[in-house]
């Protein structure tokens, strides 16, 4: 479960860890729309790190951004299909990836827990 620790909310049900190397290289690639959010986890805080596509995604989807304390430092929402890159604005340390429209109320500095 995914949660907003600073509204006190429940954002999604079900989440998946891109855990290795393999997961984190398909990502939502070549998928039917998910019904859970997939975390990312990078080996240090980067912007470059963090760097996303959508080649291969055939849906949109929003982009939750956070740095090593789990804080939200950016949002991208509606990220199109073939979008060749999204950089985040600030260094995170990992990155949430939803269907787009699923969590709505996400604010930047919100604390997240999974």
């Amino acid at each position: 479960m995914l949660y907003n620790k600073t509204k006190k909310k429940k954002l999604i049900e079900k989440t998946r860890v891109a855990d290795s190397f393999l997961k984190r290289l398909k990502g939502l690639m070549f998928s039917k729309k998910p019904d859970y959010a997939l975390i990312f986890e990078l080996e240090k805080e980067s912007r470059i790190g963090g760097s996303i596509h959508m080649l291969f995604v055939f849906f949109s989807i929003d982009v939750i951004y956070l740095n090593s304390e789990k804080k939200v430092v950016d949002i991208k929402l509606n990220l199109r299909p073939g979008a060749l890159n999204y950089t985040p604005k600030k260094p995170s340390k990992y990155f949430i990836e939803f269907l787009a429209g699923t969590v709505q109320g996400i604010s930047l500095n919100d604390e997240l827990e999974w």
